[in-house]
């Protein structure tokens, strides 16, 4: 075949896990003799998709209405849709979308390569669905970064990928790794079980040569990825290793200077992942711990099997294992039922937490949950309102917590360049603290290079981001 011929583009949407499968697809698509190119001349265009909200969904569909109409001269292009949504609505797209030639679940992204290699040669002539629930993790090849990190990868300039969000930004130094698959939490307004199935857990052994050869690629920071980390290995698919266990084992590998972990459910946080903290430092002091509402009566009809005062009680713990911890956290208004005064109480946990940064969203129906059926449905219009107010007071929390940094020491992991220079001193470079806050940092004549160390002295809080003298050459 002629490799010109053989050119995409991907584009994402969604949290982390999208965007670490992503990573994946596109660099076994380069190992098999594929190109990247624009959207507008790629043979194949790659929509990886997200369903947990409303909103994600419908820009999909704007989206791929979008595609459909350019590249008109590129021959025998197509589209393919992969993740949650593709999951959700399946055979689907080739009725609405017929340049839509695959569909690929969540559990089949490990086949898509093979499948869209035989959709442009001709061995296959489609549409073609993968859309089966595999009954254990699904192993993948391991294609691995060049250069160090993710220079290849979409990722999110604001910390965790938020859902809306298409091509994103390469965090160079950083990899993400998955450990698990699916969840089987079901909480009531969750479609993630149905579209990402039920928890399997990966391999120890597995995770820990992936995070060994990306060491030696020259990562120096692991996150670790999956619906619900803290569960990893109770599912019948584990392998007798718990989560603390595999934090132990992650942050001995040589080269590896940085781990951090995402998703957390609150319930399934364990005292020893908490000690964790106080005894790895390789664990970054960061932790998103969502917490959705802060009532009660809101918890227990979402089913997340925890109340404010067992939440409460980890954050005192983690705070007593690592004073200088991070914690960021996933909120929700407007849930089916929900009053002012649980609303208040949601406001209230948000003080007594002080976080530094949340994701926040107004509560929409998603097919299939338990959530759907519940009443009563609370207004648009006082959604927003509460989620207007919620985000309010979620800046003044952001804006205390990094004026609290101020002269503070940090270890920053550089990405790239600022975006913004002043044109009269030294270069300015971006990158992350251990608390995965946004640091510019002048290097001068000290140069620089995307996944190097530099220790600072931090001197300026932003609106959402810091600023430091570097105190040490970057290492």
């Amino acid at each position: 075949m002629n490799a010109e011929n053989k050119t995409f583009h991907i584009l994402t949407f969604g949290c982390q896990m999208n965007v670490h499968d992503s990573d994946w697809l596109g660099r076994a698509l380069c190992a098999h003799g594929w190109t990247r190119a624009p959207e507008d001349r790629a043979r194949v265009v790659v929509v990886n998709t997200c369903s947990v909200r409303e909103k994600p969904e419908r820009k999909v569909y704007s989206l791929l209405g979008r595609l459909a109409g350019l590249g008109a001269d590129v021959p025998g292009r197509f589209l393919a849709v992969g993740g949650c949504v593709a999951q959700q609505v399946g055979r689907g797209f080739f009725e609405r979308f017929p340049q839509v030639r695959l569909v690929f679940g969540t559990d089949q992204t490990a086949r898509a390569p093979q499948a869209l290699e035989a959709l442009v040669s001709g061995a296959e002539p489609g549409p073609l669905a993968l859309l089966d629930f595999e009954p254990a993790f699904l192993p993948r090849a391991l294609y691995l970064p060049e250069g160090g990190g993710a220079a290849d990868a979409p990722g999110h300039d604001g910390g965790a990928a938020r859902p809306d969000d298409g091509q994103a930004l390469a965090r160079p130094g950083q990899a993400f790794v998955n450990i698990m698959q699916g969840c089987d939490n079901f909480c009531a307004y969750c479609i993630v079980p149905y579209v990402r199935g039920r928890q399997k857990s990966r391999p120890a052994a597995e995770v820990l040569a992936e995070v060994r050869a990306l060491a030696g690629r020259g990562v120096r920071e692991v996150t670790l990825l999956g619906q619900n980390v803290n569960s990893y290995g109770l599912d019948r698919h584990g392998d007798g290793t718990g989560f603390a266990g595999l934090l132990r084992q992650v942050c001995a590998v040589d080269g590896v200077a940085r781990v951090r972990f995402t998703t957390s459910h609150p319930k399934d946080l364990a005292p020893e992942v908490v000690d964790a903290f106080a005894t790895l430092p390789q664990l970054c002091p960061a932790l998103h711990l969502p917490l959705q509402a802060g009532s009660d009566r809101i918890l227990h009809a979402m089913g997340r099997r925890y109340d404010m005062r067992r939440y409460l009680d980890l954050v005192a713990a983690l705070r007593a294992a690592r004073p200088d911890i991070a914690l960021t956290t996933d909120l929700m208004v407007g849930f089916p039922g929900e009053t002012e005064a649980d609303f208040q109480l949601t406001l209230e946990a948000m003080r007594a937490v002080g976080y530094e940064s949340s994701f926040s969203f107004a509560y929409s129906d998603r097919p299939g949950t338990r959530s759907v059926d519940m009443a009563p449905k609370i207004a648009k219009d006082e959604k927003l309102d509460r989620l207007a107010r919620l985000q309010a007071l979620q800046e003044e929390l952001t804006a205390r917590a990094l004026a609290a940094r101020v002269g503070a020491g940090a270890v920053v992991l550089l990405e790239a360049e600022s975006r913004r220079q002043d044109g009269r001193g030294p270069v300015a470079w971006r990158g992350r603290d251990e608390g995965g806050r946004v640091v510019n940092v002048p290097l001068g004549g000290r140069g620089g290079r995307p996944g190097q160390l530099v220790d600072v002295r931090i001197v300026q809080a932003k609106k959402h981001s810091l600023r430091g003298e570097a105190v040490g050459e970057p290492w």
